[in-house]
């Protein structure tokens, strides 16, 4: 082989990489305004958005006493940041769908008919199982955590000190702090960031949590799990899922047993989800004469063949048997 057709193949071989590389530029690049867009158009709408994901804890404020709840931030720019933070997060949601598709593109031409058959209902019920978590965490959850974590403090204290003390040489409608002789007073002053940071946390969390469904059928798919060894583990997995509930949520035995409930019964989806899978499975390729039910002969000419010649080697060991029987 001359050096000339080394160089060629050398070069062949090189272009689909290159066309690759470029096909996975052009997609990232599209992703990414995507993603930019989204950002621009969740910040136009940041404080509505804000304001939605702190009434959770304006509710609990609400219930306890606070007639006017406020947040506060300490520093010049973080309002701004939180808006910011805000706008990046729920920008990747609204980008979410062109960046899958931008994914879905590039790794589709790889893939063989069934195979794009059985990832491309993933793809879609991953954020629609997401959002479901999320939604949970924002009703259900952080309600139940800000009402215990806000229950240790006098949220009220501070207000009921204002309107029930006023001084008679100030105008009416002026009211100030009366002097208390009964210690320091605990109250609550929160930080928007910080209680913008817990909400998300929350919402990420349960969201992630609400993709074992997901991400078990997946692996079922490609023969990574079983259903029964997934019931095998069960025990351990109950274990796991308490952990779990006792790190990403309060000290609040309400708000763990609410989290495992949920969870264990994601877990126990998933094991049903991933035996259909092993059924719909097994009967493609039952149909497809791959193999056939245990209870069935299994018809090989091969096996037949040995299990003839041992018969006969056993018929004559027996005649030689019964020669040296007469002889004798």
């Amino acid at each position: 082989m001359s050096q000339t057709d080394t160089d060629d193949e050398v070069e062949s071989s090189s272009a689909p990489l290159i066309e690759h590389l470029a096909e996975l530029r052009t997609r990232l690049i599209r992703s990414v305004i995507a993603f930019i867009i989204g950002i621009v158009l969740a910040f136009t709408v940041a404080e509505p958005i804000l304001q939605f994901l702190l009434e959770p804890i304006e509710a609990t404020l609400r219930d306890l006493g606070d007639p006017n709840p406020t947040m506060q931030y300490t520093s010049p720019q973080e309002y701004l940041f939180t808006l910011f933070r805000i706008s990046m997060v729920f920008g990747f949601a609204l980008a979410f769908p062109v960046i899958a598709f931008q994914m879905w593109r590039f790794i589709a031409p790889g893939l063989y008919r069934n195979e794009k058959g059985a990832f491309l209902p993933f793809i879609i019920a991953s954020p629609v199982m997401f959002l479901l978590g999320a939604s949970f965490a924002q009703f259900v959850v952080t309600p139940l955590a800000m009402a215990f974590f806000l229950g240790f403090a006098d949220v009220s204290s501070i207000f009921a000190s204002l309107l029930s003390g006023t001084d008679e040489s100030m105008p009416g409608e002026a009211a100030v702090v009366p002097e208390s002789s009964e210690g320091m007073k605990v109250t609550f002053f929160g930080k928007v960031n910080e209680s913008l940071d817990i909400t998300l946390k929350f919402i990420i969390a349960f969201g992630l949590c609400f993709q074992l469904p997901v991400l078990l059928t997946l692996m079922g798919k490609a023969g990574l799990v079983s259903a029964e060894g997934l019931g095998a583990v069960r025990k351990y997995a109950m274990i796991g899922i308490l952990v779990l509930a006792a790190l990403v949520t309060p000290p609040d035995v309400i708000t763990q047993v609410i989290l495992f409930t949920v969870v264990y019964g994601l877990y126990e989806v998933s094991i049903f989800l991933v035996r259909r899978v092993e059924k719909a499975r097994d009967e493609r390729l039952r149909e497809e004469g791959y193999f056939d039910d245990e209870d069935e002969d299994f018809d090989d000419p091969m096996m037949d063949e040995f299990d003839e010649d041992e018969s006969d080697d056993d018929d004559d060991d027996d005649d030689d048997d019964d020669g040296m029987v007469d002889k004798t």
